[in-house]
């Protein structure tokens, strides 16, 4: 039996579910439009652990959403589950966030496109097939209307996050097809962490960083006037 705690906060979605051999046994998550993962993402382990009636030395790892996203919100999730491994003295899981938001949808043919918003048209995105293998890798891209044109050449598109929000607009293809309101969640986390468990591959929580992908840039604030 493998009891894993799960860590979502790469988005706006605040997400931690505790599973059970890759089974959700409970999940707790806010998407409320705002960035509460501060606020929330403790409370809501306690309110887990609470709920399944065990101590945290009870979990067999903790596994985290490593990336790409926001830079604040992977912090605050690797922050808080590296500070639990160190703890409890577990392993630490990470797992790819594309990947899992990609879990969020099945098709029975054409490819996956997750993506997630890196401001104005760039998204961060990858291509999976209809079984998840993955086709091309992570990357940060601006979108236009030739963006993903040998995919949509050859069948069905499958976008959905929120970087595919702002692109319905922009690719416009009859293959296109967008898949509204999916966000990574620890939902689909479980089974993937429950895989890498069985196959011990865990991080060295010393050393482990989240998967930024572009250097962390802070906006200054506008001048009041």
């Amino acid at each position: 039996m493998a009891l894993i705690l799960n860590i979502e906060t790469a988005t706006k979605n605040c997400s931690v579910s505790l599973a059970e051999n890759g089974e959700i046994l409970v999940i707790r998550e806010l998407n409320d439009g705002n960035y509460s993962h501060a606020e929330k993402l403790h409370p809501f382990i306690q309110e887990i652990l609470d709920e399944a009636k065990i101590l945290l030395s009870d979990i067999d790892a903790v596994a985290v959403s490593k990336g790409p996203g926001s830079y604040t919100g992977l912090r605050i999730g690797v922050s808080a589950a590296k500070g639990i491994c160190f703890a409890v003295e577990k392993p630490l899981i990470s797992i790819e966030t594309l990947k899992s938001l990609a879990y969020s949808t099945s098709v029975d043919e054409g490819v996956i496109v997750p993506m997630l918003d890196a401001r104005r048209m760039e998204v961060y995105s990858a291509v999976y097939d209809a079984n998840y293998e993955e086709l091309r890798e992570i990357k940060a891209e601006i979108i236009d209307e030739n963006s993903f044109e040998s995919e949509l050449s050859s069948g069905k598109v499958y976008f959905l996050g929120d970087g595919a929000a702002k692109c319905k607009e922009v690719i416009i293809h009859k293959n296109a097809v967008f898949i509204d309101d999916e966000f990574p969640s620890s939902k689909e986390m479980a089974m993937l962490s429950y895989a890498k468990y069985k196959k011990n591959d865990i991080e060295d929580v010393a050393y482990f960083e989240p998967f930024y992908l572009k250097d962390f840039i802070a906006i200054p604030e506008k001048k009041k006037v």
